[in-house]
């Protein structure tokens, strides 16, 4: 069972990064966005993922870091492709994971949305961990942030369309809210 004490996981491994300020209305934190990510692009493993998000991403150790080093990006979650939990940035801060979105005719997401980051690619099936975390981590966030209700958690490409493709067609969004009111049952 997850846990969050001071708007960190408990159970998640922290992993601070230094790409986040301050919302502009920190009790504003109504929408979940679901992210994928993978470095290099359709590759799992290693710490590439962390090392982009901590800004200590090395160009020199694939062709295509060198074109993203220099961003400064984070999520506030990642979920690895074995169901790990990281954290980067706490929620009551704005992680810079959305970019130039808008949700339900509001625009700048970031201001009050969390991001999760998948381990993932568009098109490559995700891990049944990874939907088992997701579950638990959204019931967790929904008991603690109310506004985020199930009509207010979106993907990356739902919020950025044309600029985003992710989380993408492998995932499985009817498999998700299925097993997120299975989560919600049993802690019922």
């Amino acid at each position: 069972m997850l846990t969050l004490s001071g708007h960190r996981v408990d159970q998640a491994q922290w992993c601070p990064s230094p790409n986040f300020n301050e919302r502009p209305d920190p009790a504003d934190i109504s929408l979940l966005v679901i992210h994928n990510i993978s470095l290099p692009p359709s590759q799992f493993g290693g710490g590439h993922i962390e090392a982009f998000f901590q800004n200590c991403l090395n160009p020199a150790d694939h062709p295509y870091f060198e074109t993203i080093h220099q961003l400064t990006v984070s999520s506030h979650f990642l979920i690895r492709r074995d169901g790990g939990l990281l954290q980067f940035v706490p929620c009551d801060k704005r992680a810079w994971h959305a970019g130039v979105s808008t949700f339900q005719g509001r625009e700048n997401c970031n201001d009050f949305s969390l991001g999760i980051e998948l381990e993932g690619a568009d098109n490559i099936p995700y891990e049944n961990a990874q939907y088992a975390t997701l579950a638990a981590l959204t019931q967790l966030l929904q008991h603690h942030y109310p506004a985020i209700t199930d009509a207010r958690i979106t993907g990356h490409e739902h919020i950025a369309p044309g600029r985003k493709t992710d989380p993408g067609p492998a995932f499985d969004w009817r498999r998700y809210r299925e097993q997120l009111a299975d989560f919600r049952e049993e802690k019922a």
